[in-house]
């Protein structure tokens, strides 16, 4: 997929046939804002999709975002998948799909929604929304049946063509029908050598007749060409079929895909078999670390495991991804519902026994990067966790909707605070925490923690009112269980709902007693190190800037020991501060810098936003007015999309508004123009510019604000075109015109179309 697109693309062999289908998904695309690829299990959609939009990113400003919901088991949970798989990072304190509708509304770009059927209502619910509320957003999704969407627009997939009995063939009937193509493309990858001929064509026509031309059911019968040859595979599918038919009563391609999976099923070992069917509760990908947690068992040993997880690679049951060095496994859907079938043949405790392995492996996996952040390996353990969000997101589902599983749920949200607050998802956690205490009230550790780790949440999203009593009822709880670990943790956010709220005496004293205690056993070295931060950070306000500026060196020392990047960071945006608020602007710019590249290494979308900021005021007091309105730009872009207004926070606004005011004063007329540069990058190219990787935001951006639609916009207006007009050259509706035309009137701040005419006649003229 190309450098536009995010989300989680599925790895694929080589792409076969659909040429007329891919066309025809294209066009519905470019006319309608709803298309919806449907058919059978097996047919190829998901396939179909990705090939599709391969080639579509440039035609979408804001790109071709991939959303796989095969791992989404709760409908409750589509918006946060959706969060995730777009990468937003919401700090309203809205709902996930105000979160969600607050992101796309201005933006232009292609959703694709992978596998929807078994949560159609919840997609449906969805898609209606956003199309309602923006006039950008176009949606592809996948579903074996239709959504309940008025306004969408249905390509039903079919079986891949096979010749009929008694057609005759072409010389080369592998160009003509691709269900004969994919056979011989797969067969060939583990028969090396293996093409259509003569002597091998017609079994092969009958066997991809007998599998109904369904893709899967192709690929599933081709890798047995590893050990016999096409006649004998027809033969034992044959009597494959007889079974079914006196067993089933199910529709034709059901029952082919059916007789298909369950005859690859007699062929695995029952060690295979059994690692399939535990391996099915996993909602997203997983390792062999996880395979192992989970189907442990008598009579499988850690080898065998690694043997039963190569075999069913090998039968194409299991799809093979990763990289060379750390491999991950995922299962097709069909595959996968087949062998949760079979799991629950054991009964309703064997599944469950199985999805609380999953939930242990969770904590324990949780545990150990909670118990590693404080390190060298930030970046790493920040994307195995996204990596692992689907089956994070189920254990959490599970802990909540089975009886007795609420502490554990509990435990396993707690110590994930320090991915949901260091990465900005405060939706995703606020959601969870919310949940679970309000479903476990008991006075236990966990409990302490949750509510803590809530209160944090809450204090990023300049909540105060909220996070103040949470954080005391932390600690009362924690002191009424002699927990001093958990005690000690809440001092972190005692403090914040002082300090954000301007408090900084009460503020200081919090944090004053924080740091006169010794670090208790247990209590986490990062809000050892926040304690550092803050307290600094009150010092800088009130003026103590050498003792703020000697207690950001003290921790500093013990990050570095360490390796640690993301509390690093923080101390050295507060030790910037202080030197920039002593007069030493030199020593400001230099850590500034220094903490942005820390923050970009560990996803800190807020924090970079504080920090671009305070370098502008950097850039402002030396009497560099570009750069101080391009990165006031910027940080106001991430303020905008976050949907929070940390900037204008006491203990934060006061930098912002400086620096602004010195921008003015020095760019007089041209301020706003600079501030738009900023406007228009995006916060990893923010940051190259401030660092100074790129010298020029223009050449890291377009030099023009709009996006490309609405440069075509644009020229449409100076051509003389009324928005009913342009929706008409533009195939789109009328609402979405009139959206654009909005959004670059806003963007230029402009009154009038006129205007808008002579700014594109003016672009024009500079760049003949």
């Amino acid at each position: 997929m190309t450098g536009d697109e995010t989300g989680r693309p599925v790895k694929t062999s080589s792409f076969v046939g659909r040429r007329q289908e891919t066309a025809e998904t294209k066009r519905l695309l470019a006319a309608h804002r709803l298309v919806s690829l449907t058919g059978t299990g097996g047919v190829g959609k998901t396939r179909l999709a990705l090939h599709a939009v391969r080639r579509l990113a440039r035609g979408f400003a804001d790109g071709v975002h991939i959303v796989q919901l095969a791992g989404v088991r709760d409908a409750s949970l589509v918006p946060l998948a959706l969060i995730d798989g777009l990468s937003i990072r919401n700090g309203s304190g809205g709902s996930p799909v105000r979160c969600l509708v607050d992101h796309l509304q201005d933006r232009e770009l292609l959703l694709v929604l992978d596998n929807c059927e078994h949560l159609a209502d919840a997609c449906a619910r969805i898609v209606k929304t956003l199309l309602e509320e923006s006039a950008g957003v176009r949606i592809l999704a996948t579903s074996r049946h239709p959504l309940d969407v008025p306004t969408q627009h249905v390509l039903e997939l079919q079986p891949l063509p096979t010749p009929s009995p008694g057609e005759p063939l072409p010389p080369k009937p592998a160009l003509e029908y691709p269900a004969l193509a994919l056979f011989a493309d797969r067969a060939a990858a583990v028969l090396p050598g293996f093409t259509l001929t003569a002597d091998n064509q017609e079994p092969v026509i009958d066997l991809c007749r007998r599998l109904d031309g369904l893709p899967l059911a192709i690929e599933l019968a081709a890798v047995r060409m590893r050990a016999l040859g096409v006649q004998q595979l027809l033969e034992r599918l044959d009597r494959r079929y007889r079974l079914l038919a006196d067993g089933e009563d199910a529709l034709p391609r059901h029952r082919t895909l059916r007789a298909a999976v369950d005859w690859s099923h007699d062929l695995c070992t029952p060690k295979e078999q059994t690692v399939w069917a535990h391996l099915s509760v996993f909602a997203g990908s997983f390792d062999l670390g996880a395979v192992e947690k989970v189907c442990a068992g008598p009579g499988l040993n850690r080898d065998e495991m690694v043997d039963a997880v190569t075999g069913l690679v090998d039968k194409s049951l299991l799809v093979r991804d990763g990289d060379a060095v750390h491999a991950r496994y995922r299962m097709l859907e069909s595959i996968r519902q087949y062998g949760l079938d079979r799991l629950r043949e054991g009964g309703a405790d064997t599944e469950k026994a199985a999805r609380r392995r999953v939930r242990d492996w969770c904590l324990d996996f949780v545990e150990e990067c909670e118990q590693q952040w404080f390190g060298p390996n930030q970046p790493k353990l920040v994307r195995r966790l996204h990596t692992e969000s689907d089956t994070i997101r189920s254990a959490l589902e599970f802990c909540l909707s089975t009886p007795g599983e609420l502490q554990a749920g509990l435990k396993l949200a707690g110590h994930l605070w320090f991915f949901w607050f260091a990465c900005g998802a405060l939706v995703e956690g606020r959601y969870w925490l919310e949940r679970l205490l309000a479903a476990a009230p008991e006075p236990t550790s966990a409990r302490v923690r949750a509510l803590w780790a809530l209160a944090l949440m809450l204090l990023s999203q300049g909540n105060a009112v909220r996070a103040a009593p949470l954080v005391e009822e932390a600690r009362e709880l924690a002191l009424q269980l002699g927990d001093e670990a958990e005690a000690a943790h809440t001092y972190f956010g005692r403090g914040g709902a002082r300090l954000i709220t301007g408090d900084y005496e009460k503020a200081r004293d919090v944090y004053e007693e924080a740091l006169s205690r010794p670090p208790r056993k247990g209590e986490s070295i990062s809000l050892v190190g926040f304690k550092y931060v803050e307290l600094a950070h009150v010092l800088a306000i009130q003026g103590e800037h050498d003792r703020a500026m000697d207690l950001c060196k003290e921790f500093r020392q013990i990050c570095l020991d360490h390796g640690e990047q993301w509390v690093h960071s923080y101390l050295l945006r507060i030790l910037a501060f202080a030197e920039w608020a002593k007069g030493d602007v030199a020593a400001a710019r230099t850590h500034a810098r220094e903490c942005l590249r820390l923050k970009r290494a560990v996803g800190d979308v807020f924090g970079i936003g504080m920090t671009l900021e305070l370098l502008a005021a950097v850039h402002a007091r030396d009497g560099e007015g570009q750069p101080a309105a391009v990165l006031l730009g910027a940080a106001k872009r991430i303020w905008q999309d976050a949907h929070v207004a940390l900037d204008r926070t006491p203990s934060h606004g006061p930098v912002r508004t400086e620096a602004e005011e010195r921008a003015r004063e020095l760019l007089g007329d041209t301020f706003k123009g600079f501030c738009r540069e900023g406007l228009e990058l995006a916060p990893d190219a923010a940051v190259g510019y401030a660092v100074g990787e790129t010298k020029s935001p223009a050449r890291s951006m377009r030099d023009s604000p709009l996006t490309r639609r609405e440069t075509e916009v644009a020229e449409l207006i100076a051509e003389g075109l009324t928005n009913q007009q342009i929706a008409d050259r533009l195939v789109v509706a009328l609402r979405t015109a009139e959206g654009h035309v909005e959004r670059i009137l806003s963007k230029l701040d402009f009154t009038s179309r006129s205007q808008v005419a002579v700014w594109t006649e003016t672009r024009r003229v500079r760049h003949r």
